[in-house]
């Protein structure tokens, strides 16, 4: 074929990779490689190296490379543009092509905690009503984007004053132990201050104080810390309560959350003190799920399976 041929296919080394497209709008989106790399699982050097390929095949820079931060040059602004109206076409596409097979996915971003002590004992209760819908849970901590994720709704555990959507419920929490802890004479649980004697469990959080997860019980006893025998500390709320239910220690019980543990007396609260934390669940829909029928129905079943808990909620005491 003859080299000025216009219509002469692109040498493959000038065609768009969609993983470069991929990177490229993250990192413009947070005009940041690090994060960038945090939320793709990436490195910031391959944030860069790819960002710089990128640039190789359009043949123009799209970041200025400022000391600790970037901006998008024109080229970039004009490409960031291009690509978010391709990703959300072919999002578009991919939810057409979902609804149109004979099985339905939901998408659910919620807690890891949220996730094993509340909805997964409850999810057969879903699948057996909606049996032509698979559910797909991405338990986890970070706060991810209904509008540029791959999720259909999530449900969100934020301060009750910052919620939107249907609030499932607020949380209460209050210390809990397993019932041997309360039969050890040698160490008894009568009083806030025996909890001296005894080892905290807790839970390490980001940019937190390491009993942040503690503070609204401690100020509603009125207590400025908890200083306590041994710390025992852990990367997710489960392994901590798994711990407590062992008889290891103390952990702050978050209900209704652990209400199935209550009721099952695994867990027993040695004081009569439950305390609001001012924070709730809400569920929220992604904006390109709102004429989903399968993830309004599963909002729907969270809504009545709260209410349902709700009307048959235990009180935590010993």
């Amino acid at each position: 074929m003859h080299p000025g041929n216009a219509n002469a296919p692109e040498p493959r080394s000038r065609q768009l990779r969609l993983d470069l497209l991929h990177t490229f709008e993250a990192a413009a989106r947070h005009l940041s490689f690090t994060r960038a790399g945090e939320e793709l699982f990436l490195s910031q050097s391959a944030v860069s190296r790819q960002v710089q390929q990128l640039e190789e095949s359009v043949g123009a820079p799209l970041f200025e490379r400022r000391h600790r931060a970037l901006a998008l040059t024109e080229a970039g602004r004009i490409m960031r543009r291009a690509v978010e109206d391709s990703l959300e076409r072919l999002r578009d596409a991919a939810a057409r092509v979902r609804s149109s097979t004979g099985r339905r996915q939901v998408t659910l971003t919620c807690t890891p905690g949220f996730a094993s002590f509340w909805l997964i004992p409850r999810l057969a209760r879903f699948t057996a009503g909606h049996p032509e819908v698979d559910v797909r849970i991405a338990a986890t901590l970070d706060l991810v984007d209904l509008e540029r994720g791959n999720v259909d709704l999530a449900v969100r555990f934020v301060p009750s004053t910052e919620g939107s959507g249907p609030l499932l419920f607020e949380e209460e929490v209050q210390p809990m132990c397993a019932p041997q802890l309360l039969r050890d004479r040698s160490r008894p649980l009568k009083t806030p201050r025996d909890l001296e004697q005894h080892t905290l469990l807790t839970v390490e959080m980001r940019d937190a104080s390491l009993t942040v997860d503690w503070d609204p019980w401690l100020q509603l006893m009125g207590l400025a810390s908890v200083h306590m025998a041994h710390t025992l500390r852990f990367t997710q709320y489960a392994e901590a309560v798994a711990a407590a239910v062992a008889g290891q220690g103390i952990v702050i019980g978050r209900l209704p959350l652990l209400a199935d543990l209550v009721r099952q007396k695994k867990l027993v609260a040695p004081f009569r003190s439950p305390a609001a934390s001012r924070r709730g669940y809400f569920v929220t829909l992604a904006p390109q799920a709102v004429h989903n029928p399968s993830a309004r129905a599963f909002a729907d079943w969270l809504v009545a399976e709260a209410e349902q808990a709700d009307a048959h909620r235990a009180p935590a005491r010993n």
